[in-house]
Parts: C-alpha cells; structure tokens; sequence
C-alpha cells in the first residue's frame, strides 16, 4: 500500500509536513478501531484523500479565524478532526448520537494530543440545552398543569429564540453525509439564533433536496448560496448476474456478485443562512478569500526570492569574465 504522502502529491495537495504525520496517525487510529466498529469505509490513503480530506480541504477555505464550529454526526470523525489538524486556529466540537463512536473519537483524540470536546448528543439536544432554562424549581403539580407546561415548552421550542447573554454561540455548523435537507432544515430551524451558518458537503442530488425543501416552505426565511463546486470520486456498485448450468437437471442458477466501479461526481459546499445576515456573511467570505489569496500570492513570492538568493553565488561564480580587447594602435605610412 502507497503512503499517504504520495496520495496527497498524485492529488497536488500541499501540506506541512507535520500536518501529513498527524494525518497519518489519525488514519492509523481510525483503520486500527474501525476493525471493531463501522466508522469509515475509506480504509486506504487514496479514499481518504480522494474523499475525506479534499473535502476538508473544500471546507477550510471558506472557514474564518478562530471559528467555533460544531461537527454534526462526526461518526469517525470526519470533517473535524481533519480540520483541527489542518487549521489548528479553530475551535472544533464533535457530536454524534451513537455511543461506541463518541467513545472511539474520545480515544483518537487523545492519542492524538488535540483539544477537540466530544458530545455524546444530538446537535439539536446541545442547542436545544442552550436555550434550556436553568436552576428550575421543581412544585408539585396537577396532570392538567403539567400537560399545559408541556405543550408551551414545546411551542417554545418551535419558534426562534434569542440567545442568553451567558451562552457561548456556534459560529459554524459543518455537516457532511447526515441526512436530506428537508430534515436538517427541520432539526435545526428553532435555533438558528445560536448559531450563523450551516457549511454542508453535498453531492449532485442537492438540486433536488433544495426543490423539495422550497415545496415544504423551508427556505423562506433562509438564504442559500454555493461556495464551491469540485469533483470527488465515489464508489458505485453494479449486480452482474452470471448463469451457471447444472449437468444433474439442466436448470440455470443465477447468481448476483457485486461490482465495484469508481467513479467522478461534482460535488459543492453549500452555505445557508438567515436572510437578515446573509450580505454580512457574504462580504466576510468574499474578504476572507482576498485575503488568503493575497497571503498564498506572498508566500509563493517568498519562496521564489529564497530560491533566486540560493541560486545567485552559483550564478556568480560560473559568470564568463569580459574578455577586453585591446586597441590597435595604426601606424602612419
């Protein structure tokens, strides 16, 4: 098997070298628990490259300084440990529904030496804990009481709030490969004031998703924009049936054997966000591009004047010298 060093180059992706040690680490961790619980089925460099960092990477461009992002349904960790690792500026959490994978990201993590907290939760039982009153009293009440308490807290739940002033709020949500739009949209629609923005990974099918979320009148309030569109690789299975003959009775058996064919899908980062903030976070990302595009230009000027200077003594010590030649001074006849 390759080394993850030579996926990233045959995919031209440059990174520190210390970032690719720690990648490699992180999928050894991650291959060595999946062995024990379904957590990826990118289990060679070239998958992990060609899907789960890529899409990291599609990701990262569009994410400010010391974001604080919640990574929903991480399952073996991906996009957030990848993004802690390749932006360390960032204040990743993860959260996923699913006990054993909370306690395998937990041990990752930790082996890894990140400071990533991991929520054994639903994201919308971590926001929905925000908005959560605190230090409740507790009466004895009748049936009816309870009922009606019941039914107002869930009206509450149902229309948007505004944050406490104590509450740390998300900057970013990042969700990738977790459910259809419609049910995101509905998950998290009561608490869009705790957070900005929802960055989703999506495949071609998001046209689709986005034309069924318009007919549930899900997009009403919310803005939708496409930060990137790129192409990734996918894997698709095919049944072949083959026919196999029988010398005792003539008959024919069919049997299915599944085939696996790689193949190139466009997929996009899709931002939304409420419509009151969306031209705000539209200038932000478009400033952020500036700037990184200015700091990438930089970097590569640097690197070639580092790379003139090295070269300039070997230059000056093979200069041909000028070869001076001497007048002729004539004769009179």
């Amino acid at each position: 098997m390759e080394s993850l060093q030579e996926s990233i180059n045959r995919y031209n992706i440059s990174l520190p070298k210390g970032q690719i040690e720690q990648l490699d680490s992180y999928c050894r961790l991650l291959w060595d628990w999946n062995t024990r619980l379904n957590l990826t089925r990118h289990t060679n460099y070239d998958r992990f490259v060609s899907r789960d960092l890529i899409d990291a990477l599609a990701l990262a461009e569009f994410l400010r300084d010391k974001e604080r992002i919640l990574d929903v349904g991480s399952g073996g960790g991906m996009p957030g440990i990848i993004l802690k690792i390749i932006r360390p500026d960032l204040h990743v959490e993860l959260c996923d529904s699913t006990g054993k994978k909370t306690l395998a990201l937990s041990e990752i993590i930790n082996d890894l030496n990140l400071n990533i907290p991991v929520h054994h939760a639903k994201a919308e039982s971590i926001l929905a804990a925000c908005i959560a009153p605190k230090n409740k009293k507790f009466t004895k009440q009748t049936k009816s009481q309870n009922q009606l308490d019941q039914r107002n807290q869930h009206n509450q739940l149902n229309q948007i709030q505004e944050p406490k002033p104590e509450i740390a709020r998300f900057t970013t949500l990042t969700i990738r490969a977790v459910a259809k739009l419609v049910q995101l949209l509905r998950m998290f629609n009561p608490y869009w004031t705790l957070f900005d923005r929802l960055l989703l990974i999506k495949g071609p099918k998001w046209i689709n998703e986005r034309g069924e979320a318009r007919h549930y009148n899900l997009m009403n309030k919310l803005a939708l924009r496409v930060l990137k569109t790129y192409q990734t690789e996918t894997e698709s299975k095919q049944d072949e049936s083959t026919q196999n003959e029988s010398t005792q009775d003539n008959s024919k058996n069919e049997t299915k054997q599944d085939i696996t064919q790689t193949t190139t899908v466009n997929s996009v980062v899709l931002q939304i966000c409420r419509k009151d903030d969306f031209e705000q976070l539209d200038n932000i990302i478009d400033n952020h591009k500036i700037i990184s595009t200015h700091i990438e230009k930089s970097e590569n000027f640097k690197n070639k004047n580092k790379e003139y200077r090295n070269r300039q003594p070997f230059h000056n010590k093979n200069k041909s010298k000028k070869i001076t030649r001497k007048k002729q001074i004539r004769k009179p006849l």
